[in-house]
């Protein structure tokens, strides 16, 4: 599992004028956004869409959840997902990864991401009066299941004032 840097492509409906969103500024707006959005997809077919924390971590998106949640039950079913943020505003960058999920049993990788996740989330997680405080614990201990999504392709969605539509492609692994 290593951090490689996707092909980046501008996509056929961005504005004549627009330019592909560098990789890094993707990760950027990754690290700075607080609410991603989870969709999965449950036995029946029917999609499931949940908001959540999640960080890049261990070469890919990690977030977590509890073993008898909906969504770890769809990703038991079939571990294909998708997390997107973004401005909610038609200025800015939305970004959107797809990929595989898995969890994380490795001990030393979850403390790495838990590590991550502190970093980025700070209070919420370090205070004990923060909304999400013990879960770095939980998640060490295996109480909560830590999830990485291996990306297999990503976007980055320019609003105005320029469209764009830039496609992010990671080497199959």
């Amino acid at each position: 599992m290593t951090d490689c840097e996707p092909d980046v492509a501008l996509g056929p409906f961005s504005a004549p004028d627009a330019m592909a969103v560098p990789w890094s500024s993707a990760l950027e707006l990754i690290g700075a956004a607080e609410v991603f959005w989870l969709t999965t997809v449950r036995p029946d077919g029917r999609p499931h869409v949940t908001p959540l924390l999640a960080a890049w971590s261990l070469g890919g998106m990690c977030f977590t959840t509890g073993g008898q949640e909906r969504k770890a039950a769809n990703l038991e079913h079939n571990p294909h997902c998708v997390l997107t943020t973004g401005t909610n505003a038609l200025t800015g960058v939305d970004v959107v990864i797809e990929g595989v999920a898995s969890v994380v049993g490795d001990r030393s990788e979850r403390v790495r991401a838990v590590a991550d996740f502190e970093r980025k989330y700070g209070t919420h997680l370090t205070d004990p009066a923060g909304s999400w405080n013990r879960l770095g614990e939980a998640v060490v201990d295996g109480t909560v299941r830590l999830y990485r999504v291996a990306p297999t392709v990503g976007f980055a969605f320019g609003k105005l004032p320029t469209s764009s539509q830039t496609r992010y492609t990671w080497p199959s692994r």
